[in-house]
């Protein structure tokens, strides 16, 4: 096989693994440094670096970053500033270009017009009447559109003696989209032998496709970045509709003097509820939305039926029970961010057994987030004092849930409640959420745990039943 031809599938399969690296979805850094020994690797080069240039070229924003180096030190870090100049310069270079560093020992073979106008130097004398020395002589002009000896900028004057120092002979701009991404330094060959026009096809193709590799990898980071601020900005939108349906439901609760922080209090305990049954965090949100808004309906009930020091009559309870369906009809035209709000609304009055209202629904007519806000709404009722009742001890509430569990409350979400409450008194949890409505000294831990406990053990959340009571 002749040496040009093995060289080209050599040269192939190095792009193939460089391709396949640069479009793993890796550690970064780990693509960069191997993509730049494949790229030295590929045609025996001494020694290289990958620089990344800053995205925007602000002031304050002029530093690039070394992003790989090989061959000379792992002191070596190099801090090139470019400029708007420097930019212009490399944007405007020819596609893929290649800039020969002025050094005496820098080689690219004799020329050819191929050759010629992939590579040109920025900064350096003219030869009058005559050819440079491509051999690697003190360098040369190509004169090609924005990379002139004339137009050039000082990018060179500023690093030129580093870079010869260091023993770079080539710089090769990362041009993608029209911004400029990084610069790839090498230095020559191993062998000693020049670049020829073969190599240095090659390697303008190995840096464009390092040159997509950290276009795609900045790009991505600047998704994340956005999605990160998005998710900042809906959390925000989110904390302020909370407050808002939570000062909301204070205003609707102001009606009734008898009940302050009812409807926050019904918010929280079927939060409380939904997270115990393993919902979501949108479901959870959503459920304590409908706790605070569950009685908005109550708006169009008169002050003085809601603030009856005495049990209501028929007429009143009749003008009373309109509250649900009424908040149907008030929350329904809003556009919420969590589904079903307006019917957990108009539902929380419904019962199993098919005798709630408004439409006497039964068991599974019932949306899962009516029935868990049936239950925070009964408890919170049970467990504060109204005006023509005090609230009842914790032994009367689990009396209360275990002779309705299975008629008025659904068995799963009494469990869930029931095992909830049971975690605070064991100490399973850092909150102490019922403790904090409920007053300090209505929970006892020694008498209650065994109350849930037998409760817990009578109910199978497997049914629709209860084992007692029913």
């Amino acid at each position: 096989m002749e040496p040009n031809t093995q060289k080209l599938i050599h040269s192939f399969g190095a792009l193939a693994d460089l391709g396949q690296e640069v479009a793993d979805t890796g550690d970064f850094m780990e693509m960069v440094r191997t993509s730049l020994h494949l790229l030295l690797g590929t045609l025996a080069i001494r020694r290289g670096a990958i620089i990344e240039c800053p995205t925007h070229h602000l002031p304050e924003d002029m530093s690039t970053n070394l992003l790989a180096v090989w061959g000379v030190g792992d002191e070596y870090q190099p801090k090139f500033e470019v400029e708007d100049a420097d930019r212009e310069m490399f944007l405007n270079a020819p596609d893929g270009a290649i800039v020969l560093v002025q050094s005496p020992k820098s080689k690219v073979q004799s020329p050819s017009s191929d050759l010629r106008s992939e590579v040109s130097t920025v900064r350096g004398p003219r030869f009058p009447g005559g050819e440079p020395d491509w051999g690697g002589g003190s360098g040369w002009v190509e004169e090609t559109p924005g990379v002139t000896a004339e137009s050039s900028p000082v990018f060179f004057d500023r690093y030129t003696t580093e870079l010869q120092q260091q023993g770079f002979d080539l710089i090769i701009p990362m041009v993608v989209r029209g911004e400029l991404t990084g610069l790839v330094l090498l230095g020559g060959k191993a062998s000693g032998d020049p670049f020829s026009a073969d190599d240095l096809e090659v390697i303008k193709s190995m840096v464009r496709h390092i040159g997509v590799g950290i276009h795609t990898h900045r790009l991505l980071g600047e998704v994340k970045q956005q999605v990160i601020e998005n998710r900042r900005l809906y959390e925000d939108l989110r904390a302020i509709y909370r407050d808002t349906v939570r000062a909301f439901a204070a205003a609707i609760d102001i009606k009734d003097k008898y009940t302050k922080g009812h409807s926050d209090r019904v918010g929280k305990y079927s939060e409380i509820i939904a997270r115990e049954l393993g919902f979501g965090e949108e479901e959870i949100e959503g459920m304590a939305i409908a706790g605070y808004l569950h009685d908005v309906g109550k708006l169009v009930v008169e002050r003085d039926i809601i603030n009856a020091p005495y049990r209501i009559d028929a007429k009143q309870s009749s003008e009373l029970n309109r509250h649900p369906a009424a908040g149907y009809e008030i929350l329904s035209p809003i556009h919420h961010p969590y589904a079903d709000i307006p019917l957990m609304a108009k539902y929380h009055h419904e019962r199993m057994d098919g005798r709630g209202y408004p439409d006497g629904l039964t068991d599974e007519q019932i949306p899962l987030g009516a029935k868990i806000v049936t239950l925070a709404d009964s408890f919170d009722a049970m467990t504060t004092d109204r005006p023509y009742k005090t609230r009842r001890t914790f032994d009367e509430v689990i009396l209360d849930l275990r002779h309705n569990t299975g008629s008025q409350f659904d068995p799963i979400v009494v469990v869930a409640f029931c095992r909830a409450l049971m975690k605070e008194l064991n100490g399973e949890t850092k909150k102490r959420r019922f403790a904090k409505m409920l007053g300090k000294n209505y929970l006892d831990a020694s008498k209650d745990i065994p109350l849930l406990t037998e409760l817990l053990a009578e109910l199978d959340p497997n049914t629709k039943t209860a084992a007692a009571g029913g």
